[in-house]
């Protein structure tokens, strides 16, 4: 048999967040070990659901998962949490052993107070551990911000290619295939990783939209040259202030680096022939809003883009609703993330009354709590399921406990104790919301609700609305990334050869 170990954790760290992912919430979130993490993802179409799914497919394959965690993206982690989880990980990894390889199902955009790259530093303890001889296949999210770390100490690296992340578990499979393959002699991997000097605008990094869905293309036609094993085009990170921090390209080639350096470098030549395209903006709220209430029919969805959850913001952004009701806007469903309001509802039962203000309050830069009044419809417990496609892969959610108000002036308000994206209609179903109904749906994310979205949605507006994860760059001060870096620096220029 072949012996494959699978450990690690994924985080998206938010370094201008001011909530720190402590390992107090790590625990919260679950540090799951052995056949809890079968269960856990499986059935899922995330990452780990690739590798155990090569291993299926494998007789002569044993897949052993040891210990797997994830956080809901946030600030840096702090020391107390990394040293923990690479404690955890690499212990297990120790204990298990020897093994024939190991399966990193990491994120890649994850910054540590001690390791600005986390991921990087796993990757390398797991190297210095197992030796040269084990290979090492790493999995990665679009949103890496990739380092020569990481690269360097990994057999074969493989990224999600969709944004909305559909393929999770498909650029896992074809990562643990390779890993396969070359325990048994069949190839010998050589990697190659450009980081040209250039941003993508969160805005711009839809897959099948252009330009991405152009530089996509261009990866395809290197992918199809005869000794090339993978090529995977990375969006990068913006809101983690890293030297990393931007676009990378990473070709695979078996057993000729040339080739892995000349499919890298014709992709980072074709990104930056389309940088400006990269980079454009959104919609202002007003215009926004104006734009959802002249529609003739809804849904119309409103990506609350400054409050995107899946890339560290808290959730429970109001601009929107602010400006909704100064324009007259009704029939509009939002979530917000807000503990002391779900208090508030669970108080006063389904079918009570509640006089309360919600949102804006978790830092202070995501506007100011919203007034409402009106009727508690649903209470529930936060966990909901999507089986069908979701960002990431993932089946299984949990808001925590949660609830939802009708107020006296046509809006309908989840509210949740834990932040919440929109990954899934479910979320809304699950405690007796139907977003279909409603003229104005407001979705927490860019990318990630599209695969809930865009077959219910008449219209889907982009909408720059301020908080940590806004769509102008030009507001976080940056201190540690690479300089220039286009579009920050206008005049940054590039040859990859």
């Amino acid at each position: 048999m072949i012996r494959i170990a699978t450990a690690g954790f994924q985080h998206e760290s938010n370094t201008f967040s001011t909530v720190p992912a402590s390992l107090e919430r790590w625990r919260a979130s679950g540090i799951l070990e052995g056949e809890a993490i079968r269960a856990e993802y499986e059935s899922s179409q995330s990452t780990l659901a690739g590798f155990f799914a090569a291993a299926k497919e494998d007789p002569e394959v044993e897949l052993v998962p040891l210990v797997f965690t994830r956080l809901t993206p946030m600030g840096a982690m702090t020391h107390e949490a990394i040293s923990h989880i690479l404690d955890r990980v690499v212990g297990a990894i120790r204990a298990g052993g020897p093994w024939d390889a190991v399966l990193l199902p990491q994120h890649g955009a994850a910054v540590a107070e001690t390791w600005p790259d986390a991921d990087g530093e796993l990757v390398r303890r797991v190297r210095e551990l197992v030796g040269p001889e084990a290979p090492i296949g790493l999995a990665l999210d679009m949103h890496a911000n990739i380092s020569a770390q990481m690269v360097a100490n990994a057999d074969v690296t493989t990224v999600y290619q969709t944004n909305p992340h559909v393929d999770a578990r498909e650029q896992a499979l074809h990562c643990a295939r390779l890993v396969i393959r070359m325990v048994r002699g069949e190839i010998r991997p050589r990697s190659a990783l450009r980081m040209p000097p250039l941003l993508v605008n969160i805005l711009n990094q839809g897959t099948s939209d252009h330009p991405m869905s152009e530089l996509l293309r261009v990866a395809a036609g290197q992918r199809a040259r005869r000794g090339v094993l993978s090529v995977s085009v990375v969006e990068g990170y913006p809101y983690a202030d890293v030297a990393e921090m931007g676009m990378s390209f990473v070709a695979v080639a078996d057993g000729d680096q040339a080739l892995a350096d000349d499919v890298a470098d014709r992709l980072a030549e074709a990104a930056w022939s389309l940088r400006a395209a990269l980079n454009q903006g959104g919609t202002p709220v007003d215009e926004a809003l104006a734009r959802a209430k002249a529609a003739p029919a809804g849904p119309v969805v409103l990506f609350d883009v400054g409050d995107n959850v899946g890339g560290g913001s808290p959730g429970d952004s109001t601009f929107i609703l602010h400006a909704a009701r100064r324009l007259g806007v009704r029939d509009l469903v939002q979530g917000l993330c807000d503990a002391e309001g779900v208090r508030a509802c669970q108080a006063a039962g389904v079918g009570g009354r509640v006089r309360i203000a919600v949102g804006g309050r978790i830092d202070g830069r995501h506007g100011a709590p919203f007034a409402v009044e009106g009727v508690v419809t649903g209470l529930s417990d936060g966990r909901y399921e999507e089986t069908g496609p979701s960002h990431g892969g993932f089946r299984f959610y949990d808001d925590g406990p949660s609830a939802a108000i009708a107020t006296d002036d046509g809006y309908a308000i989840l509210l949740t104790t834990e932040p919440a994206g929109s990954p899934s209609l479910q979320q809304f179903r699950s405690i007796g919301i139907e977003p279909t109904r409603m003229k104005v749906i407001v979705a927490k994310g860019v990318h990630s609700p599209r695969p809930a979205m865009e077959p219910i949605a008449r219209e889907m507006i982009w909408v720059a609305t301020a908080g940590v994860t806004t769509a102008d760059l030009t507001t976080f001060a940056y201190r540690n990334r690479r300089v220039p870096l286009y579009p920050i620096e206008g005049d940054a220029r590039f040859a990859a050869r």
